[in-house]
């Protein structure tokens, strides 16, 4: 069984002689502990049989090799989309990315292991299914808005990051702090830099990252959208 075979084709339960020991979400669930404890590379065969309790060998008549095992993962660990809030296009959008962040939040591996090329599961396609029909009746051709959807992705995945590198406090306001120290003392060499930071400490312009910018390119989408007949 291949890796799509695996994440797309349910196996059916014998109807008659001794029932599977395990299934493939358990087997996946317990990747997504230990990969949600101590990141995506303790995740291995055998590392997670002896979780569960069995053999390496044993786990391989349910999931081929690591690879699949981690698509199994992340498609599990994203979940599905929700029904996308909102009246047109950019409302709609904005509720994907929103309810999509939280996921990547909980689940900081799963940023690595949805990207580059690899085999997609069926909650991935879709949360691409969801964006995408978001831009219906838009104009925008089909190239157009998948680049459309990838952007919006690869700024929550961002964000997503960033909040994973600093789990017990705000990424933005650390960083902040950092800067603040170095302008006391540094801050005539780098003026631009001293002003706008001293700006957004006195206007209160902290932790809008995903706030700005979700809007600047929802902005950009709609100058192209305005531009279509």
């Amino acid at each position: 069984m291949d890796g799509l075979e695996l994440l797309w084709n349910a196996r059916p339960q014998p109807k008659r002689g001794p029932r599977p020991a395990l299934t493939t979400e358990q087997i996946a669930r317990t990747g997504i502990e230990i990969a949600d404890a101590e990141g995506l590379a303790a995740v291995s065969m055998q590392r997670v049989a002896a979780d569960l309790g069995y053999t390496k060998m044993s786990l391989y008549r349910y999931v081929p090799g690591k690879a699949e095992l981690v698509a199994l993962m992340a498609d599990l660990a994203i979940g599905g989309p929700p029904s996308l809030a909102g009246n047109g296009w950019r409302e709609r959008l904005e509720s994907w990315a929103r309810a999509l962040l939280p996921g990547f939040a909980r689940h900081p591996w799963a940023i690595e292991a949805t990207t580059g090329p690899r085999i997609l599961g069926p909650n991935e396609v879709a949360w691409m299914e969801a964006a995408l029909s978001a831009l219906d009746g838009t104009g925008l051709r089909g190239w157009e808005r998948m680049d459309a959807v990838v952007v919006i992705s690869g700024h929550v995945r961002m964000i997503a990051t960033q909040l994973s590198a600093t789990p017990t406090g705000d990424p933005e306001r650390q960083l902040g702090a950092v800067l603040l120290e170095i302008m006391r003392e540094h801050g005539d060499r780098f003026p631009a830099v001293n002003a706008a930071l001293t700006s957004t400490v006195t206007d209160g312009g902290q932790d809008h990252a995903l706030d700005f910018g979700l809007a600047r390119i929802l902005d950009g989408i709609g100058v192209l959208i305005d531009s279509r007949p």
